[in-house]
């Protein structure tokens, strides 16, 4: 791409942020499966639909979802350790799977001189962890990670804190997301959502959220030269 496009992309969109499981990496199986057998073993049953509820959803909405479903009883802390105990395992023995394009679209944005962070429901520690372990840490000017705010995903807090550290209106970024509690927390924050379906497609509601929908990661490179 020649210098003067390049310019031009970066006027309008100055910065493209990331969530982690599901979009950048197919972990977000794990979970579907880590949390019924986390339940199950204190003595609960999960629905098929609910694990999908949980997607990137953060506090002090999961604790609330839970009790919700389970009682106010519910610990909802001590099952939480046990899942990530058995997601734990699940890397151990398959490692961390990428989406399709994901190392190439952050190549690809690096290159472009446009910024990227990473906005997740993870801890600093696992999420830089887990970036270290797939060759991916070094492509992220910032990493805004759960323990960094007050409110998690679908509230804005996540997304409207990356804004903040990278000095920009959310009207110069665009936000990439998997799941619908990740899509609101962006949309709320004032960011153009591009959605990456991974394991359900986004309702009629969730569509008016986004700027668009792609199929592949790398999708993202044609929408920002078309800018």
């Amino acid at each position: 791409m020649e210098k003067e496009n390049v310019n031009e992309i970066k006027s309008k969109i100055k910065a493209v942020l990331f969530d982690l499981d599901g979009t950048l990496t197919d972990t977000e199986k794990y979970y579907q499966t880590a949390w019924p057998k986390a339940l199950k073993h204190f003595g609960y049953e999960m629905e098929d639909w609910m694990p999908l509820k949980l997607r990137s959803l953060g506090r002090p909405f999961a604790p609330r979802q839970f009790k919700e479903w389970f009682g106010e009883d519910f610990d909802y802390y001590k099952v939480r350790e046990y899942r990530k105990g058995l997601v734990e395992e699940m890397v151990k023995e398959t490692g961390i799977p990428l989406k399709p394009g994901a190392k190439e679209i952050l190549i690809w944005l690096r290159e472009q001189g446009i910024l990227t962070a990473l906005v997740t429901a993870n801890t600093y520690s696992r999420a830089e962890r887990y970036l270290k372990k797939i060759g991916l840490f070094d492509y992220f000017d910032k990493l805004i990670c759960a323990d960094m705010v007050e409110l998690g995903k679908p509230a804005p807090d996540s997304y409207a804190y990356a804004c903040k550290v990278l000095d920009l209106d959310p009207k110069e970024t665009f936000a990439v997301e998997d799941s619908p509690n990740g899509v609101t927390s962006a949309y709320e924050a004032g960011c153009n959502v591009i959605m990456v379906p991974d394991l359900t497609q986004p309702d009629e509601e969730l569509v008016r959220k986004l700027y668009c929908k792609v199929d592949k990661l790398i999708d993202i490179v044609e929408i920002i030269k078309g800018l």
